[in-house]
């Protein structure tokens, strides 16, 4: 696959020799008139690509600034939440062990209300 891109990339290479050169050559315009032509048109294609770098350039710039302000506001937002969880997680640690100590406390009143009234039925 990658043998049969190449081929097909030297392939437009070569082809795009061919038709420069064939353009020249039969280009209604003298050599000099196209040399000039072609050198304008470069400098306006790199004209355009600077004020495009430009202009791309203050928008990334913006960008940045937005997405580090971004950046800041979740990570803010991130530790408040886990600092939530901490505090859920031990207000729910809290809750089971009291839960275990009422229910340690009923069974324990269970078992000595079971002896007492084991005991009383005894005598």
């Amino acid at each position: 696959m990658a043998e049969r891109n190449g081929h097909f990339f030297k392939g437009l290479f070569i082809g795009g020799l061919i038709g420069a050169v064939i353009g020249i050559l039969y280009a209604p315009k003298s050599g000099k008139e196209t040399r000039e032509n072609l050198a304008r048109h470069a400098d306006e294609i790199i004209a355009k690509a600077k004020e495009d770098f430009e202009k791309n350039k203050e928008t990334n710039e913006k960008e940045l600034k937005r997405l580090k302000n971004m950046e800041s506001s979740v990570r803010d937002k991130a530790s408040e939440v886990g600092n939530k969880i901490n505090e859920f997680t031990h207000q729910s640690a809290e809750a089971v062990q009291n839960s275990k100590k009422r229910l340690k406390k009923a069974i324990h009143a269970g078992v000595e209300a079971y002896r007492e009234k084991k005991k009383k039925k005894l005598f």
